[in-house]
């Protein structure tokens, strides 16, 4: 504790824009206000801090970041703001001029948020952002609260550089935390109630590049985790999807056959564009080593559309390769040029109104292929992890394989995982009923 705090009984609001990642680091960080007397604020209540934790990844995020900063002081007028993650770090400046905003803080600043509170007034500083090429620290984080599921920060940082991508320049090189660290989050988290842990990182597969480690390593070492009943991978690149660690996550104690892979492109040619690491033939040969080990396994998949140079051939092309895969459903970003970036040297442009028909044709393919696979579970006997949230008279939760799960509200489900049997779509077909 630092003495005399000042900000002791203070309240604080958190808002987290963007990744799961941003959630571990939102949460982490709530922790040291936390441990300093700052208790986050009840519903209603002014708070004196407000922190933001932004995403920077297309045009659009950096918009709903500065909706998301004028709504927040406006409802909190006489607070603190503090405003850090990937738009921070990218656009210091203009973050700082945003009517409200205190102090910005870089990738590694923010949770050294308490120090720069503290001095705020006699520094008279706004901005605390390091360069991105000195950002060398790690700090793993685990969120807790409200959410059933924690969310365990492993990685950070992006070595890959893709043509289309800001993200290397704003959270860094890529780095991680100790094994044995992890695992002793892993263990508390357990012993703290929770039940399921999702591993979060910019590019995790490359998990070791610091300390001498692989990610196989990491999974191995957390499948013995006692504590925790399941773990997810939240997205790795198919490249670093060994063979080797499907034929053991096909055998784990822990692990869900629940697989985030981002694709990007079914072009070979605008994945060459994108400077991705794969071809078509790797990602596909991934997808059905998964099914063929693990045949009721959910795959999503990560599409970009829109990108420069994508011509109208090289779409149709990556559609039909889509429409081919037994994925389970498509995560479809739209293009969105970032300052810096390789791809604004590429040609031709794709039209706004292209982009939008592009998007809408491969979200009803996702749509298609969610329920043809949601068909393919009824009847089936799975476990579902029930969360707090209450819609209604009814709760929801998510099977091993990531089948999200309607029934009706009961307490005595709440983060427990419970036996049941997959009975038919709900009214809106976004999930499965059971048998009561």
């Amino acid at each position: 504790m630092i003495d005399n705090n000042i900000f002791q009984n203070k309240k604080a609001v958190y808002y987290t824009l963007g990744c799961k990642l941003n959630f571990a680091e939102t949460s982490t960080l709530g922790k040291h206000l936390s441990e300093q007397g700052i208790r986050k604020a009840l519903a209603g209540e002014k708070a004196d801090i407000c922190v933001i934790n932004t995403c920077s990844v297309t045009e659009l995020a950096d918009k709903k970041c500065r909706q998301a900063i004028r709504r927040i002081k406006k409802q909190h007028p006489n607070s603190l703001m503090i405003v850090t993650g990937c738009y921070a770090q990218l656009k210091p400046e203009e973050v700082s001029n945003i009517e409200g905003v205190d102090l910005v803080l870089g990738a590694d600043q923010k949770m050294n948020v308490m120090d720069h509170l503290i001095h705020l007034d006699e520094e008279q500083k706004k901005i605390a952002v390091t360069p991105i090429k000195d950002v060398k620290s790690f700090i793993p984080s685990c969120s807790k609260g409200d959410r059933t599921r924690h969310f365990l920060k492993v990685q950070d940082g992006c070595d890959y550089f893709c043509s289309y991508c800001t993200i290397p320049f704003a959270r860094g090189r890529s780095r991680n935390g100790k094994i044995d660290d992890l695992v002793e989050m892993a263990e508390a988290a357990g012993r703290e109630g929770g039940k399921e842990i999702v591993l979060t990182g910019v590019n995790i597969g490359d998990f070791g590049k610091t300390t001498g480690e692989t990610f196989f390593d990491l999974i191995k070492a957390l499948d013995e985790v006692e504590t925790i009943d399941r773990f997810r991978i939240s997205s790795i690149e198919p490249n670093l999807l060994t063979d080797e660690m499907l034929e053991f996550i096909t055998q784990s104690k822990r692990f869900t056959p629940h697989f985030h892979i981002p694709l990007q492109s079914g072009s070979d040619d605008v994945l060459k564009l994108m400077r991705r690491k794969y071809d078509t033939s790797l990602f596909q040969h991934k997808i059905e080593k998964i099914k063929s080990l693990m045949p009721d396994a959910f795959i999503g998949i990560d599409v970009i559309v829109g990108v420069r140079g994508e011509t109208d051939v090289y779409f149709e092309n990556a559609k039909r390769f889509l429409e081919c895969l037994p994925f389970s459903q498509l995560h479809v970003f739209t293009y969105s040029e970032r300052p810096g970036t390789m791809a604004l040297k590429i040609e031709p442009v794709v039209s706004p109104k292209e982009k939008q028909d592009r998007s809408k044709q491969l979200l009803e393919l996702s749509t298609q292929k969610t329920q043809e696979f949601y068909s393919s579970q009824i009847n089936a006997k799975r476990k579902v992890l029930f969360e707090h949230t209450k819609h209604g008279d009814k709760m929801h939760g998510f099977t091993e394989n990531y089948i999200k799960v309607e029934t009706t509200y009961n307490s005595g489900f709440v983060n427990k995982l419970i036996d049941v049997t997959l009975c038919d779509f709900n009214e809106d077909k976004t999930a499965l009923t059971i048998y009561e």
